[in-house]
């Protein structure tokens, strides 16, 4: 116990140690002043001419938005049918089949929009060509577009007013090249030599202690990997995920991997701060964010460690807390750990079974995801967080009876509109998504469909629901873990779930980029007596408010339905 709690604590400094500094190195290298990776200018020069693009050439919300949309587009259209048709391409020694159209559906769209919801199972569904070469590639463009997105609204405040939000690509290139390169060859280099395979061989056998032949897959895992975590994608190349031994061999891979996926979104965060000059209110959304963080992480290991109150009426001890679903390597603290940071942020990989936690700690990823705005994924986690930001404005505007301004620019009915259908965006689509899939599972449970909705569940009552709840949630949140009960591989789940990740990654960027857009291009007005300050510790207090009771009033009914009334089952 006391070595677990060394580990996390250690892992929880490192994560600051580098996000912070990478912080300000990000707000300098998007401004476009001058730092240490300068001599990756060549290579970028090279891809703008090769594409034809100015990446000096000024762009509004609209013309931004507009490069963003079409390039996800092109990945979407193109990822479809290679994975239908895996099969009869190269690089797939284990002869994996190609995807059904709705699986190729869901999974293509989960990779594009940085969710990884993976309903296909790692190693056995999909070849090397797919893993390296779609989803890998993947891994890289979704991250630096959620990264481009938030230097544009940073971009949209750094003048007193401007229509220039930046350029698309400009910002995409960098967060590519500059960022998400470097730091992850040098996670793979780490993972490779504590044991992750790194090279393109097939399945490798041995006998097992029980004396079975055991085949298991290789592959270059360790590259997508690397990068699964740092650009908070969380896909895993093998179907446990960071629960397999060879994805996630030991306590210090264990500890790489769940601080390289929270260094971004930090960075980002502090990066805000200092790009637009104004460093305290970096620091007052950071602290905003680490509260809820850490209100979300210690009653999850709290949870974890108390064990499981069902075997301790059996009168069995439970020394290590409720290990049910646990990697013995890593324990119940380290699991609630990661089962924590992974679900605030986008990135949704496991080194633990989350549909084995226990009713409280599945409770607090639910809300991790619900919320989606302390740090989150790269780049939208403060995007979504500015959504709030505005509500919070607004709502200390009529407070103090002014017209609510943020950062010198007024906040006006289009805006507020903007943000109030994004933050009704989420509830909705997880609160239809569950009530239909409730529905369907209740009413028409022998429907005649390849797969009968009366086999979707495992765990029947409060878990069943709260196993669709969570799938739902985490479709939405672009975060992609599981409660893997649910059997989600057929034509319902991988429909709807699709559909909720498409609207549920871009509407939640186009709002608040076009937001900001529309505030950049209004009057600049200087600071007054009267002027709300939005730097500090008040306000950053009035906005964690507004988050707590948007989603307490948003989510409780349904939580109360699922992992609340599952814990009260189980005294």
């Amino acid at each position: 116990m006391n070595t677990e709690l060394f580990g996390i604590i250690a892992s929880f400094a490192l994560m600051l140690v580098i996000g912070i500094p990478l912080g300000k190195y990000l707000a300098k290298m998007f401004a476009g002043e001058k730092v240490w990776t300068d001599f990756m200018k060549p290579l970028e020069n090279g891809i703008y001419k090769l594409s034809g693009i100015n990446p000096n050439e000024p762009m509004n919300w609209k013309q931004f938005l507009k490069a963003m949309m079409c390039i996800n587009l092109l990945w979407l259209v193109y990822g479809f049918f290679v994975l239908m048709y895996q099969d009869k391409l190269p690089l797939n020694p284990d002869g994996n089949p190609g995807m059904t159209a709705d699986l190729a559906f869901n999974t293509i769209i989960s990779f594009v929009v940085n969710c990884n919801l993976q309903h296909y199972s790692g190693e056995s569904g999909a070849s090397y060509l797919i893993q390296h070469f779609i989803f890998m590639f993947l891994h890289f463009v979704s991250a630096a577009t959620g990264i481009a997105c938030a230097v544009g609204l940073f971009k949209a405040f750094r003048d007193k007013t401007t229509n220039d939000i930046g350029n698309f690509w400009n910002y995409f290139i960098k967060a590519i090249t500059r960022l998400l390169l470097p730091l992850s060859a040098i996670i793979a280099l780490i993972l490779t030599f504590n044991g992750t395979p790194s090279s393109y061989a097939g399945k490798d056998q041995f006998i097992s202690l029980q004396g079975d032949t055991v085949h298991v897959s290789r592959g270059p895992a360790a590259q997508m990997i690397a990068i699964k975590h740092l650009g908070t994608n969380g896909g895993g190349w093998f179907g446990a995920n960071s629960a397999h031994p060879l994805e996630n061999p030991n306590y210090l891979t264990n500890m790489v991997e769940i601080t390289s996926q929270m260094i971004i979104p930090i960075a980002m965060v502090l990066c805000f701060g200092y790009f637009i000059r104004r460093k305290k209110l970096g620091w007052v959304i950071f602290g905003v964010m680490m509260i809820g963080a850490l209100l979300l992480l210690i009653p999850s290991i709290g949870s974890e460690t108390g064990g499981n109150p069902a075997i301790a009426k059996m009168g069995i001890i439970q020394p290590t807390g409720a290990m049910e679903g646990k990697e013995v390597r890593f324990g119940p603290t380290a699991t609630a750990y990661w089962s924590t940071f992974t679900t605030i942020v986008s990135t949704g990989s496991v080194n633990g079974m989350h549909d084995s936690t226990m009713a409280l700690t599945g409770l607090w990823q639910l809300l991790g995801m619900m919320i989606n705005g302390f740090f989150g994924g790269c780049g939208v986690g403060v995007l979504n967080y500015f959504i709030y930001l505005i509500i919070a404005v607004f709502i200390s505007g009529l407070m103090v009876g002014r017209t609510p301004e943020f950062l010198g620019h007024k906040v006006e009915a289009r805006e507020v509109k903007i943000a109030a259908l994004i933050t009704l965006l989420s509830p909705f689509l997880i609160m239809a998504g569950t009530a239909i899939a409730a529905y369907v599972f209740t009413n028409h449970g022998n429907a005649a469909w390849a797969v009968k909705p009366s086999a979707w569940l495992n765990n029947p009552g409060f878990h069943g629901f709260s196993e669709m709840l969570y799938e739902m949630t985490s479709a939405n949140a672009n975060n992609g873990s599981g409660f893997e009960g649910l059997g989600d591989n057929n034509i319902f789940w991988n429909v709807s779930t699709g559909i909720v990740m498409l609207l549920g990654r871009f509407l939640p960027i186009i709002g608040p980029v076009a937001i900001a857009g529309l505030l950049g291009q209004k009057k600049f007005i200087p600071e007054s007596a009267g002027t709300l300050k939005t730097d500090t510790v008040t306000f950053g207090l009035m906005t964690f408010a507004v988050i707590l009771v948007l989603n307490a009033l948003s989510y409780f009914p349904a939580l109360a339905l699922g992992p609340i009334a599952e814990f009260f089952s189980l005294k």
